[in-house]
């Protein structure tokens, strides 16, 4: 039979000699400390963190543009190119197209807000209109200003119409 005072209650077995019994609590503490601290530096990092949207909301909520950005859009049209190499080559590089503003207020329609852009040819004497635009503010919508119905027309509708009218020119 074993003498009961051999083993010490407060150390067990499976802890080795070197170690005493006030150390352990210490170290309890310790790993209680190292686990509080990095807890509270994940929570940390997570407020930082803003967590990725995915694509489809980023595409959805197009940015705006800037009036300069809508007058370049219409510039880059090809029919608006074309139109203002022909002026050029015509008066011999005296007369150029352009494109203004017609109105600095945008205009609203269906609850969107349109740049009123004018291409004109932009002669030393005077300026002549040619085609009036409503170029979105957000997105990449034009819509065309039709004086003889006074009716808006899609950038696609207005590109159709001005075919037919060079058709009939050639005749």
């Amino acid at each position: 039979m074993s003498h009961p005072a051999a083993v010490s209650p407060a150390v067990s077995p499976a802890v080795s000699p070197a170690v005493s019994p006030a150390v352990s609590p210490f170290l309890r503490l310790l790993f209680v400390l190292l686990a509080l601290a990095c807890t509270v530096a994940g929570c940390k990092r997570a407020e930082r963190e803003e967590p990725a949207r995915p694509a489809a909301e980023q595409s959805a909520a197009p940015q705006p543009r800037t009036k300069e950005q809508a007058m370049a859009s219409l510039l880059a049209l090809p029919e608006l190119t074309a139109w203002s190499n022909q002026i050029e080559r015509r008066s011999g590089g005296k007369a150029h197209g352009a494109v203004i503003e017609d109105d600095p207020t945008p205009r609203e329609i269906n609850g969107r807000k349109y740049y009123q852009l004018t291409f004109v040819e932009n002669r030393a004497e005077d300026v002549r209109r040619r085609e009036s635009f409503l170029v979105a503010q957000s997105g990449d919508e034009i819509l065309v200003e039709d004086v003889e119905t006074d009716k808006l027309l899609s950038l696609q509708e207005w590109r159709r119409k001005i075919k037919r009218v060079e058709l009939k020119s050639a005749d």
